[in-house]
């Protein structure tokens, strides 16, 4: 089960959405195939704005599959494994243009890597989040820049040790991962598409120079999230991480 991608293009707005039959989950070609398309749509002078979402009304995305971390077996393959949230990030932080979350239900692990990765995340508040990395016997490393950037250090450590319950919406957003809060996933699309509409009509140049000092001092991501992600999958490869990956 690889799961589905599309692309959408509309008046300047590009609107990629996945999915996965396990929770939104994105398994690694899933993952490859998401930054394949922002590149695309960074490369492609008609789109100004770039909307990621999902597929279904259930979670928004339930980060990396497990299913295909039981194919692991090697630090090699361990680390290849991880680099996928390690490109996507990088790819979504080196672009010129906006990138909207659209977050319709919970998200968990890469998941909220991925959100802390754009621009602008409108929620519902149905959106709660988890980073329950610790309670496998991983930690959220590789996301933990992207993350940490977004809401800070403090909010990240109460985030990432309270590893098996969940934050609400209202936390997310008061700790700004998110930038907008609706009531349901009307009123969510109502306010993005009229930021998105907003978004596209700035000026491109503009909006590259205002993105490049949003993203000021994070170049060492190149080096740093291929590091975070050999020292993820050395934990992934250890007898508790084994052992609860065989009980799923």
């Amino acid at each position: 089960m690889k799961g589905s991608i599309r692309l959408e293009k509309k008046e300047g707005i590009a609107k990629i959405c996945f999915g996965h039959p396990q929770g939104n989950s994105v398994p690694p070609e899933l993952l490859d195939q998401l930054a394949k398309l922002m590149v695309q749509t960074e490369n492609d002078t008609a789109v100004r704005v770039v909307i990621i979402t999902s597929e279904g009304e259930g979670a928004f995305c339930a980060g990396a599959s497990l299913h295909a971390l039981k194919e692991v077996k090697t630090l090699e393959q361990g680390t290849a494994f991880f680099m996928g949230f390690a490109r996507l990030i990088n790819t979504i932080r080196k672009m010129t243009k906006f990138v909207i979350a659209r977050v319709h239900g919970k998200v968990v692990g890469g998941g909220v890597g991925l959100v802390a990765a754009c621009d602008f995340a409108f929620a519902s508040e149905k959106s709660a989040i988890k980073l329950s990395e610790l309670s496998i016997g991983i930690g959220p490393y590789v996301i933990e820049p992207a993350v940490s950037r977004k809401i800070g250090v403090t909010a990240f450590t109460q985030l990432s040790l309270d590893s098996k319950n969940w934050k609400t919406a209202s936390w997310a957003t008061e700790k700004g991962l998110y930038s907008h809060l609706s009531k349901d996933t009307e009123a969510l699309d109502a306010a993005l598409n009229e930021k998105a509409s907003l978004f596209a009509s700035y000026a491109p140049g503009a909006c590259k120079a205002l993105r490049k000092l949003h993203w000021k001092n994070t170049d060492h991501w190149e080096e740093l999230l291929p590091k975070n992600a050999e020292i993820t999958s050395k934990l992934a490869l250890s007898d508790f991480t084994q052992n609860f990956i065989k009980s799923l």
